[in-house]
């Protein structure tokens, strides 16, 4: 998985009066959890951008001023209820051997022939949760939809790999085609005439 390096600064003072002081100056207030002890640092909220405002899901290293580094992920992110400024961020640190708990975005490749034909493609689940070690941990999902038809769908159950767990059920569907008021029923023979093209 890409990772994006995020640079900050330890805080002393983690009190209500220093941390208005830090976001009045662009800094936001993050703690790292999963080590010995909670790491507080601050980090200019532009450091964020690529992190949170993108579909994409990465892991991150925070660079500390003192040279340290801390392999980590996102774990929580609070935004002004107003101005959507950032306003706190939780990390959670990794270890090699340590499973960690992430939510992986999903990707459908192809296009589907049940569209094609009048369908409604639903997207049911754009990110699925996943348990695996940090090494293990995929970009995203590929979901083929090239042979979805009308009726059909793919579920959890077809993206089962050893390196990670799913942490939904195998029956939860993640794409399906829906038949709709204008679909086009396709001539079995032109089924049948496509089948043997694509062959």
């Amino acid at each position: 998985m890409k990772s994006i390096t995020i640079k900050g600064s330890e805080r002393e003072s983690v009190g209500k009066k220093a941390t208005k002081a830090l976001r009045n100056a662009g800094k936001v207030p993050c703690v790292i959890y999963g080590g010995e002890k909670p790491l507080h640092f601050t980090a200019e909220e532009k450091a964020f951008k690529d992190l949170v405002y993108t579909p994409n899901a990465h892991t991150v290293v925070v660079e500390l001023e003192n040279g340290t580094k801390f392999d980590a992920v996102m774990q929580d992110i609070q935004f002004h209820p107003v101005t959507d400024a950032i306003l706190h961020v939780d990390f959670y640190q990794l270890f090699p051997d340590k499973e960690v708990t992430m939510d992986i975005p999903v990707k459908l490749l192809g296009s589907s022939p049940g569209v094609r034909n009048g369908g409604r493609l639903l997207f049911r689940k754009r990110k699925l949760s996943i348990k695996a070690l940090p090494a293990n941990l995929p970009d995203f999902f590929d979901v083929d939809i090239s042979k979805l038809k009308i009726g059909g769908n793919i579920s959890v159950a077809s993206l089962l790999k050893d390196e990670f767990t799913i942490l939904h059920p195998e029956n939860t569907v993640v794409v399906q085609v829906k038949a709709s008021r204008n679909m086009v029923v396709a001539d079995e023979d032109e089924e049948e005439t496509e089948e043997a093209a694509a062959e």
